[in-house]
């Protein structure tokens, strides 16, 4: 649904155990609550505590990340044209 560009609304209740709608409104209401942070450091203890954890083999990534302070200066951004070419796939 997040990347498919799919309609809440379509998704497959018989999969996800309820309606789109609700499980978005469920998504929404846990971001706010700050669930996803802990879960996270949850889940990194665990893993921690039974030794899973191999720091060593990692990857960051922090493009999702917003910037508070500043923006991307114009030499950094990337624009694309406004044209739809055909498929090479």
């Amino acid at each position: 649904m997040l990347c498919e560009g799919v309609s809440w609304a379509d998704a497959p209740s018989e999969r996800i155990g309820c309606s789109g709608v609700t499980a978005w409104r469920r998504l929404r209401n846990w971001t706010e609550a700050g669930v996803w942070p802990r879960l996270h450091e949850i889940l990194l203890a665990e893993l921690r505590a039974a030794g899973l954890l191999d720091m060593d083999d990692a990857a960051v990534d922090g493009s999702h990340v917003r910037a508070l302070k500043g923006r991307l200066t114009p030499a950094l951004r990337r624009s694309t044209p406004h044209v739809r070419e055909a498929s090479t796939t």
